[in-house]
């Protein structure tokens, strides 16, 4: 990793393991991103080296760590192969949140979860912007529970996952549309993953759409309901935690491209106009460096809230404005041999794109912020 900024955690346990492994993922990132292929091999070797457990509570079987240590890992995982650390942050989040919850609300019911990631060593998958705050999918009541059908996007690393943490809308003539949330085996005859994914950049995430088709779900499966559009207690805590772990892995990626560049401008003569584009590209990322550390600090509130929302989301476009900055800053320090696929710039310059897509948006965080400042209502700002 650089040594622009050394996290504070990065001699823990679950960093070095991914230092370790992330050695043999950037051998393989090249080839999973020119040929569109998932980075299977790297999630075997991520289970094999119990990561998978990582964010498990110590007392359920797991490594116990939280949000900070959780984001290094991702961080320097991306440094290696940006599609890796970007489709296990959604493993992770996934995990982190119920853990989250079991320590800081004394959820009891998060319990069996958290039991089968460690001991079973699943793979948990979110569908990114398919199940945001206005939901999607359609779940019509029956007796006994609902039947769903859905096609949920952007689901990263759905060849190996185990089961999807997802959402369906319950529409009402009479009431606001409800969405309810519950888990979806990935291996039920009702659910397939289309082979959609061929994308700009994070090419080998394997994001691909998953298509659900009349399954039952049974009340007892129902986490909870809430109304659709508008923001939940619920994702006060799913959006504080995650949108830092995923820009971890967007952070790791602007990280190695400096360090590309670097490396190759110093092949080079030396003029004073590189210099000021090294200057500036260090800048930019140290801007990305900062803004990440925010967002770590608010979660390490222990309060999800609005105001965390509107904290953690200004943190989001920081460093997603500056982390696209400094790798396009890389690009032209790098000059032409940064333009070569062998070099690895250049993908790095397309997987950092994706920090535009996440939520909240720059309008809608815009929009979110300003609300906040000037004391208006931000429930249904998404």
């Amino acid at each position: 990793m650089t040594s622009m900024m050394k996290p504070q955690t990065a001699e823990t346990g679950i960093v070095v393991t991914a230092g370790m492994l992330g050695r043999d993922f950037a051998k393989r990132a090249s080839e999973a991103d020119e040929n569109d292929h998932f980075v299977a091999e790297n999630y075997r070797a991520l289970r094999d080296a119990d990561l998978v457990a990582a964010g498990v509570p110590k007392e359920l079987g797991g490594a116990g760590a939280e949000v900070a240590e959780l984001a290094e890992m991702l961080r320097e995982l991306a440094h290696h192969c940006g599609s890796t650390g970007l489709a296990f942050s959604m493993h992770t989040h996934q995990v982190a949140i119920p853990a989250w919850r079991w320590r800081h609300q004394k959820a009891a019911a998060m319990e069996p979860l958290l039991r089968r990631v460690a001991a079973e060593k699943i793979i948990l998958l979110s569908s990114g912007g398919s199940d945001w705050i206005a939901g999607s999918g359609k779940a019509v009541k029956v007796d006994g529970g609902y039947r769903v059908s859905a096609r949920k996007v952007f689901t990263s690393g759905a060849a190996a996952g185990d089961i999807l943490m997802t959402g369906a809308v319950v529409q009402s003539e009479t009431e606001p549309d409800a969405v309810i949330h519950f888990p979806v085996p990935m291996k039920a005859p009702e659910v397939k993953i289309l082979d959609t994914w061929r994308a700009l950049g994070m090419r080998g995430t394997g994001s691909n759409d998953v298509l659900i088709e009349d399954l039952f779900v049974p009340d007892a499966s129902v986490a909870v309901s809430r109304k659709s559009g508008e923001w939940h207690s619920l994702f006060h805590i799913i959006a504080t935690i995650a949108i830092p772990l995923v820009y971890a892995a967007y952070l790791g990626v602007g990280e190695c491209a400096r360090d590309i560049a670097i490396s190759l401008a110093k092949q080079k003569r030396q003029t004073p106009y590189a210099t000021e584009l090294a200057g500036r590209m260090d800048t930019a990322l140290r801007a990305a460096q900062l803004a990440h550390r925010w967002m770590i600090e608010t979660v390490e509130r222990n309060a999800p809230s609005a105001d965390t929302i509107n904290e953690v989301m200004i943190g989001r476009s920081l460093v997603a404005g500056n982390a696209i900055k400094a790798v396009e800053l890389a690009l032209e320090l790098a000059g032409g041999a940064g333009f070569y696929r062998n070099n690895g710039l250049e993908r790095c310059f397309r997987d950092i794109q994706g920090a535009r897509f996440h939520p909240l948006q720059a309008g809608p965080q815009a929009h979110y912020a300003g609300a906040t400042a000037l004391g208006l209502p931000v429930t249904h700002i998404f």
